[in-house]
């Protein structure tokens, strides 16, 4: 027969108040009763019905997961950081994904807050750049947090987990500058994600460093996809002065330019150097390999719902005044080189 509440409640010596206050990880127990409690939660394999507890209380035991972004690699790798934050904490994850260009998301969203009774908010771009939709969340008085680029214009740092791409993009064209490479391309991505400008600032930055001027004949708008590496590849291979190297904005991307230069009997990295970014499942699929900058979205993602899971749970414990703040929760995060077999020396 499964365990319930009153059985747990009964087992450890305490009220059913205090089992559902251990089950929710509010801070107003003592340590003490709170290892009692858990002992018999593990003894009796009890498993608390969050749904039902989500109708019969006051508070949400939900957050939901806001995104608009096509390459399955990230929104797997976000959904599983956010998992991890919320199963650690006893929360349920609603998982909604959207359309950012429709008329319509601020109604959605309006809907979705008001009637599927949720606690918070992880918003991943394009939506955690954009003006209106934070607007939007901020007048239905939801928790929420915004997963950002550096490059952004920030008023509510406090709700932010960034990631410094422009820093990234530095690290990256450092790496084709120091293998020889002066003519480097840069794919765009979409002009809707603000870490399309952060990763060309750190492009334009290196480059400047080493005493080159961008040529804007080099630089050509995309979005993030494979399709769009292979047209943004072929075009500039296809130049009259084509790159020796070409820096894609994505991975996805990278392994689109990469496929062009194969059409085109190119080898890499011995006549052209690829690199990509996010070492995404697409960097280590390719052949060769792609060098790129390793992004951590997991833990991006579990750290902006740990975030938002505190800033949620703290309002009920701030009523009875032992509000505390969540530690080893990271607020920026600068990704990192990773070299492999698509970059080498500039061809003499």
């Amino acid at each position: 027969m499964k365990a319930t509440i009153n059985d747990v409640a009964a087992q450890a010596g305490v009220s059913i108040k205090t089992v559902s206050r251990v089950i929710n990880n509010e801070p107003s127990v003592r340590p003490a009763t709170r290892k009692k409690v858990m002992e018999v939660v593990k003894a009796l394999n009890y498993q608390p019905n969050l749904a039902a507890r989500n109708l019969a209380g006051s508070r949400s035991y939900t957050i939901a997961f806001i995104y608009d972004n096509p390459n399955a690699y990230y929104v797997i790798d976000m959904q599983n950081g956010i998992l991890k934050a919320c199963k650690a904490r006893g929360y349920e994850l609603l998982i909604h994904p959207s359309n950012s260009k429709s008329a319509s998301v601020h109604d959605e969203l309006k809907t979705l807050v008001e009637h599927s009774k949720i606690a918070g908010l992880v918003l991943t771009p394009p939506f955690s750049e954009t003006q209106a939709v934070i607007d939007t969340v901020k007048s239905l008085k939801v928790d929420y947090v915004r997963i950002v680029s550096s490059a952004a214009a920030l008023e509510d740092e406090e709700n932010c987990i960034q990631v410094d791409d422009s820093a990234a993009a530095f690290g990256l064209t450092r790496h084709l500058l120091q293998l020889g490479h002066k003519r480097i391309g840069f794919l765009c991505g979409g002009e809707e994600h603000v870490s399309t400008y952060g990763r060309l600032d750190g492009y334009k930055r290196a480059l400047q460093q080493a005493g080159i001027a961008a040529d804007p004949n080099l630089i050509l708008k995309g979005e993030y996809s494979f399709d769009s590496g292979v047209q943004g590849a072929t075009t500039l291979l296809q130049s009259a002065e084509p790159p020796t190297a070409i820096f894609a904005s994505n991975d996805e991307m990278a392994a689109g330019a990469l496929f062009a230069a194969r059409l085109m009997n190119i080898d890499i990295p011995e006549q052209l150097s690829i690199v990509g970014f996010e070492d995404s499942p697409f960097s280590r699929q390719t052949w060769p390999k792609l060098t790129t900058a390793h992004q951590p979205n997991n833990e991006i993602a579990k750290c902006a719902a740990a975030l938002v899971l505190s800033k949620a749970r703290g309002k009920g414990a701030a009523e009875s005044g032992t509000a505390t703040k969540e530690a080893g929760i990271v607020r920026e995060f600068i990704p990192s080189l990773v070299v492999r077999d698509s970059s080498g020396p500039a061809p003499t």
